[in-house]
């Protein structure tokens, strides 16, 4: 028994250190960057670098933030993020719900199908997209980037809200159908409240991918990209501090997102406990 107990807590201890070094891995660069980019340009080569910075200056990101363009590329990423959430958002969550609640013949095949898009490679799309595009007169616009982004992240939408609502008792919604409401009514009053959690994380992650992706943002726009298509075609022979201005500039906004909407990503983690 005592050698249970032991064995026990020494399982909770390298738990522990795990957790630890893996935060550590994580926090760390976002330290360092945040450190780089608020010092002083003269002090951005010094080096070893103090833990705790002695000086700080908000010049360089000040100066990158009013460089030419990169106002208008936040605010393009921002509402292309925005789009691609709202679309993505209103066509997985629908068809995630159906695979919860339904049975009908290919479900399992239309699962397969919907993993299998993520299995083509952007790059090889690129040209043709390109070409659709400019086809179709959205190319280099707002609509053209978000529909792009949508068709990456609408898998990942599909299956995580599909997984959430199969956690919510199908037995509440049809005690509100005896109750007098209609299904869309139960769905509204009893479904979407217990898996707003589950869909404000999987909307946190369309946010990220939206925000991050830079690739399809870069070959599908011209004279208005994204933030971080602007970044990858301008930082090219930028120096170090104003790299480092850059990362924290693109870095900010997702980190305040995932702040602000962190209470429903615990509760969505209570409720897998439970």
């Amino acid at each position: 028994m005592m050698g249970g107990a032991r064995r026990r807590r020494l399982g909770r201890a390298l738990l522990y250190v795990a957790a630890v070094l893996l935060s550590l891995w994580v926090l760390a660069p976002l330290y360092l960057i945040t450190v780089t980019a608020f010092t002083p340009r003269r002090e951005s080569f010094d080096f070893p670098k103090p833990l705790v910075p002695t000086h700080l200056s908000g010049g360089t990101v000040d100066f990158f933030a009013r460089s030419s363009g990169v106002l208008g590329a936040l605010g393009t990423s921002v509402a292309v993020a925005l789009t691609t959430l709202a679309i993505s958002t209103a066509l997985g969550a629908p068809a995630g719900y159906a695979l919860a609640r339904y049975v009908f013949p290919g479900r399992n095949a239309y699962r397969l199908m919907i993993l299998s898009t993520r299995a083509f490679p952007i790059v090889i799309l690129a040209i043709p997209l390109a070409v659709t595009f400019l086809t179709w007169g959205i190319f280099d616009t707002l609509l053209g980037v978000a529909l792009m982004h949508t068709a990456l992240a609408l898998p990942f939408t599909v299956l995580v809200t599909s997984s959430i609502f199969v956690t919510v008792p199908r037995e509440l919604e049809e005690a509100a159908r005896t109750l007098g409401c209609t299904a869309l009514g139960a769905f509204a009053r009893v479904v979407l409240p217990l898996a707003l959690p589950g869909l404000a994380a999987a909307g946190i992650f369309t946010w990220e991918l939206s925000w991050n992706e830079v690739f399809a943002a870069t070959v599908l726009t011209l004279d208005h990209p994204t933030l971080p298509a602007l970044v990858v075609n301008t930082l090219q022979g930028a120096s170090l501090p104003f790299r480092f201005a850059a990362a924290w500039f693109m870095l900010a906004p997702a980190l305040a997102g995932i702040f602000l909407i962190r209470r429903y990503l615990l509760g969505l983690w209570s409720q897998v406990a439970h």
